[in-house]
């Protein structure tokens, strides 16, 4: 599924593109990251409550507060969250779209230089 989207990415700039299609890749795109902030969104506001009451009905310094009920699902949800927002933003978010390229043209540099030295 992924080299198909790439092929379509790749295929974006071609003229003969349906810009239709350009449209239809674009949309599918915004509605995955409103999906996510969306997500977010409920995270935050679900997570504070569950929280907040908690420390409210407990009574200040209690061990009651500090358990791991109280930040197990904030943990794993985020967790969840963290898996959803890769899926959003892929690999761009630690491997840029040219990074591959770069580090080729470094080690390839690096490697001209070791043998001139």
């Amino acid at each position: 599924m992924r080299r198909y989207r790439k092929q379509l990415f790749e295929n974006f700039q071609d003229e003969n593109f349906n810009p239709d299609t350009k449209y239809e890749l674009a949309y599918k795109r915004v509605k995955r990251v409103k999906g996510f902030y969306i997500h977010v969104l409920v995270y935050v506001l679900v997570n504070t409550f569950n929280i907040v009451s908690t420390y409210n009905s407990s009574e200040l310094g209690s061990e009651i507060f500090i358990r791991w009920e109280t930040f197990s699902t904030a943990l794993f949800w985020g967790i969840g969250l963290l898996a959803h927002g890769l899926s959003v933003f892929g690999r761009d978010l630690f491997f840029g779209s040219d990074w591959e390229e770069k580090k080729i043209k470094e080690f390839m540099d690096k490697d001209k230089n070791q043998k001139w030295e």
